[in-house]
């Protein structure tokens, strides 16, 4: 496409001062919609509301810039009619509260008339720690209680196993809870509220000594994967905890993961998705914000942003 008959496209994300332009997949994919020719503005998810004449986000036309000191600026807000705009991408980050849950239901009003990337019945529809759950081929042992005993059972039996809030995002709150550790009563009293709040218990997997993979879906195909590596100090691989990221190729495991999947994301909406995978296995299905994509075009020397706003052009066309 030309800037001729460029899209209207509204990024639904944090603001400015949260973008690191070295490592932000929404950075990535503004810059790429601007190199296509294409308008891109920028709102809240407090900005997205509902008014006599239809849906409408209070947005401000961005100007995205990875060398300046600022490399994201904004213009002059505007009402946008959101059932008259070309695409919306829904990028801010977790958690899923309810300020996010209004965010996709006032969304799903133009969902008809509008593309959304995610859409928003498969944002309310997908937890991350739980969608993981609909494909127990692929994933470890998994169970979902509050019952310290339960628990203390779980990782027994399993040497080990690997605690995870429902709702937390970024590593925050994932611990290890190892047979007889006496520091378990204490982690499990912690992260399930004196056991009012269940959380997600996998088997742990030793193979995360040496790496977590993050598989980028585009439509249910993998654009590419990255590994993040763990610090010496901390089993979590997360890049926001200290992780650092490898180039990798996909192997037979994966490509078992991302057909088992697949089918799934593509029904429920869910485009543009980050699989972790550990040791073989699928740990977590990252639907609200997916990163990796700016590591995944260093690594590989690849185009992956464009690869997404090229997409999302043959399917609003």
């Amino acid at each position: 496409m030309t800037s001729n008959d460029g899209l209207r496209v509204v990024m639904v994300m944090d603001g400015p001062e949260t973008v690191n332009p070295a490592t932000d997949t929404s950075f990535a994919l503004i810059l790429a919609a601007q190199e296509r020719g294409h308008q891109v503005w920028h709102c809240g998810a407090g900005d997205v509301g509902l008014a006599e004449t239809g849906a409408y986000a209070h947005a401000r036309p961005i100007e995205a810039d990875e060398n300046s000191s600022e490399p994201l600026r904004l213009g002059t807000a505007e009402p946008l009619d959101l059932a008259a705009v070309d695409a919306i991408f829904v990028r801010t980050d977790p958690p899923f509260d309810s300020a996010y849950l209004h965010l996709t239901l006032l969304l799903d009003l133009v969902a008809d008339d509008t593309l959304i990337v995610n859409s928003p019945r498969g944002l309310r529809d997908a937890n991350e720690k739980l969608y993981a759950c609909r494909f127990p081929e692929v994933t470890p042992a998994t169970v979902v209680t509050a019952d310290a005993d339960r628990l203390i059972r779980f990782a027994a039996e399993h040497d080990g196993a690997v605690l995870k809030p429902i709702d937390g995002h970024g590593g925050r709150g994932v611990m290890a809870l190892r047979p007889g550790d006496s520091n378990g009563p204490s982690i499990i009293d912690t992260l399930t509220d004196r056991g009012q709040t269940p959380v997600v218990a996998q088997r742990f997997l030793p193979g995360v000594s040496d790496g977590d993979k993050r598989i980028l879906l585009l439509d249910g195909e993998p654009l590419g994967a990255v590994l993040r590596l763990p610090t010496a100090d901390d089993f979590r691989a997360n890049i926001c905890v200290g992780g650092t990221t490898v180039a990798c190729e996909l192997d037979a495991a994966d490509e078992r993961i991302i057909a088992a999947v697949a089918p799934t994301l593509r029904a429920d909406g869910l485009v543009f998705v980050g699989l972790d995978v550990v040791d073989g296995h699928l740990t977590e299905v990252n639907v609200t914000s997916p990163t990796g994509i700016r590591q995944l075009a260093a690594l590989t020397n690849s185009r992956p942003d464009l690869r997404v706003i090229e997409w999302l052009e043959r399917r609003v066309r």
